[in-house]
């Protein structure tokens, strides 16, 4: 699904790089956390991935099109905001250019979000929003679904929640998940792979190589 191949970066144009010959090979139907310290470049990453920034060198291989992407929740909807859950999903429909509006009732659906379709986004707890927002990534029928911390300012029960919809999503579909992850239990949990970066660079564990480091770390 995607090949990363020697890739560089640096925000300046010149050294030191913030990413260094980085290799990344993501298996089509893979679920990957991509863990490490603030500062590890994560979120640059996945820019990269995006095509929101360009690499100094090496290269990014994307074998679908289908790619959606969900940010890091920082939206703070108050509760008068005047449009429902309906008419934000509607809205990225009709920019994606697709004539079918059951889209939007069947992404409602994937999250069991649907009782909320004329809900206000506003009205909305912190983890429902964050359930709408994969809703809305859903209706273009993505291969690729890319999330930034999907469990940043949300309580633990929908955190339980989005996590099990993330999961099923990639296990009952096969959507390939990459997900910049700080929870990491989140990350042993629901995860095929780990991409660990760490000082401009980065390695992809297998789920069970992973968790064996962390017990030989441990002691």
């Amino acid at each position: 699904m995607i090949n990363i191949k020697n890739l560089c970066f640096t925000y300046t144009n010149s050294k030191p790089y913030v990413l260094n010959n980085i290799n990344l090979k993501i298996e089509k139907g893979s679920y990957v956390s991509i863990l490490g310290e603030n500062g590890s470049s994560k979120s640059t990453l996945v820019k990269l991935i995006l095509n929101l920034l360009k690499p100094n060198s090496g290269e990014i291989f994307i074998f679908t099109t289908r790619i959606a992407y969900v940010a890091q929740k920082v939206e703070n909807f108050n509760a008068q905001f005047p449009i429902s859950v309906y008419e934000m999903l509607n809205c990225h429909r009709k920019v994606l250019k697709l004539k079918d509006k059951n889209l939007i009732i069947k992404s409602l659906q994937a999250v069991c979000m649907e009782d909320h379709s004329h809900t206000l986004i506003g009205n909305l707890s912190g983890g429902q929003q964050q359930k709408i927002f994969i809703a809305r990534s859903l209706i273009g029928n993505p291969e690729l679904l890319i999330l930034d911390e999907p469990s940043t300012g949300i309580d633990m029960q929908s955190m339980e929640d989005i996590y099990g919809i993330i999961k099923g999503l990639n296990k009952k579909l096969g959507i390939t998940v990459v997900s910049v992850e700080h929870n990491l239990k989140a990350a042993l949990e629901n995860s095929t792979d780990i991409f660990e970066m760490s000082k401009c660079s980065g390695i992809l564990y297998t789920i069970h190589n992973y968790k064996n480091k962390l017990q030989d770390e441990r002691g």
